[in-house]
């Protein structure tokens, strides 16, 4: 009966109960080869009925978009804006603990893929089965890659944002031959003030995941994540209400003030003093302000004139004087990583931890919350025992020389593994460095 294609019904399902998976395999590739190298077009006499309505459409707007069914996906440059900076001032970031509660934390050793995309196709963040991902390399499925469907034509997360409907992708639907062995369920994240397309969660695996109840499982993720997005819309106008102004001192980068979207770089004084003031809203004095910022006590004089300078930075009506203090609610990247642990969000806390505070002061208060927020990070990193959080941090400026978490680290792997042997000659080497 293999010439009897079966009756198809809801065009965004790619499996229907009692299909025939490898039947349904054959006819999807013959009619793929038609369409693509032989560009002859799929009708009823050539399997046409294999090829869901949605995937035929896509078929095409891929062709005439001069997508090559032998190429692959390509890596996103952004013009110097690394990923991860990127990443964290996105609004899926908000959504992304929701996503990894509902499908990541049961993803392991499933074969499965959990992918987050912005409104653009490019992929945010791929967690889930680690065998799965390290295959997924071979068609660049990895975080930073472009999947929209004007880059890599029909394909689950760049052809629901295109469509702005969920659809699942089965094997040969898709458009470029290396991703024929995936499968794959996706459906676009709205803005719930605006309904714009934010971007788009996107399960990857097997034939397993082109079934109804994917479909459905998706569609409650999302619902659950428009929901956080929601929440997260209110709580955000009412601190707008009160905060326009927000303190960067992570990282390398020379730390700034942002102030109703404008960027307003900031000396290192300046910076050390409003982190300082931030951390002691009942206000300090000069003298212990002084013993803050220098170990040596500046004198009062040298503080009265950088506060008049800051004035100038600030604004006069936000700084009090007697004891010095901010009058206005002052938000910063320390206090967003500080919230995103407090909430147990470990991969949000991460993105946002782009270095240590101030890395170029010496000021005894800072050197202080340095160490803390350092110490906050690598425990709560310890304590999750995340494989994945554990690589990103012991990769990363702030945590390749961390030996505890490389230990915590190799304790996860397989110890047949080329990576335990890699991550072994690396603590190995600290032994030799640190020996005494």
């Amino acid at each position: 009966m293999e010439n009897q294609p079966p009756k198809r019904g809801n065009p965004w399902v790619a499996l229907r109960p009692g299909d025939d998976v490898a039947l349904r395999a054959r006819r999807v590739s013959s009619a793929h080869r038609l369409f693509v190298d032989h560009h002859r077009p799929v009708d009823d006499n050539q399997d046409g009925k294999s090829v869901r309505s949605v995937v035929l459409d896509s078929w095409i707007r891929s062709a005439q978009k001069g997508v090559n069914p032998d190429g692959s996906a390509r890596s996103v440059d952004r013009s110097g804006v690394d990923l991860a900076s990127y990443r964290a001032a996105h609004p899926m970031s908000i959504i992304r603990p929701v996503v990894r509660k509902l499908l990541v934390e049961d993803a392991a050793d499933t074969g499965l893929l959990v992918a987050i995309a912005d409104e653009k196709g490019h992929l945010l963040w791929v967690e889930g089965d680690s065998s799965a991902k390290d295959r997924a390399l071979q068609m660049n499925f990895v975080e930073g890659s472009d999947w929209s469907e004007d880059t890599v034509g029909t394909n689950a997360p760049g052809t629901a944002l295109a469509l702005d409907h969920c659809v699942q992708i089965f094997g040969a639907e898709h458009f470029i031959r290396q991703a024929h062995d995936w499968s794959c369920t996706a459906a676009p994240v709205h803005d719930p003030a605006t309904g714009i397309i934010v971007g788009a969660i996107d399960i990857t695996g097997g034939p397993r995941v082109a079934v109804p109840e994917v479909l459905s499982l998706i569609r409650a993720t999302v619902a659950a994540a428009e929901a956080e997005l929601r929440l997260h819309l209110l709580h955000s106008r009412s601190a707008l209400a009160d905060t326009v102004l927000r303190l960067e001192v992570l990282g390398l980068g020379r730390p700034s003030l942002l102030r109703d979207g404008e960027r307003i770089p900031l000396s290192q004084r300046h910076a050390e003093i409003l982190l300082l003031l931030a951390e002691h809203p009942e206000g300090l004095s000069s003298d212990r302000l002084a013993v803050l910022l220098d170990e040596s006590e500046l004198d009062a004089v040298t503080i009265r004139a950088e506060m008049s300078r800051l004035r100038k930075v600030f604004g006069p009506s936000n700084l009090g004087s007697r004891p010095y203090r901010l009058l206005t609610e002052l938000g910063s990247d320390v206090r967003q990583v500080r919230g995103a642990l407090d909430r147990g969000e470990l991969a949000s806390a991460l993105d946002v931890y782009s270095g240590p505070v101030l890395p170029g002061s010496e000021a005894p208060g800072v050197e202080d919350l340095r160490e803390e927020l350092w110490a906050r990070v690598q425990a709560a990193m310890l304590r999750e025992g995340d494989q994945q959080l554990l690589a990103q941090w012991t990769t990363s400026v702030h945590g390749r020389r961390d030996v505890v978490a490389w230990e915590a680290y190799l304790a996860g792997l397989d110890p047949h593994s080329p990576l335990h042997v890699q991550v072994k000659s690396r603590i190995d080497l600290f032994d030799r460095q640190y020996a005494t």
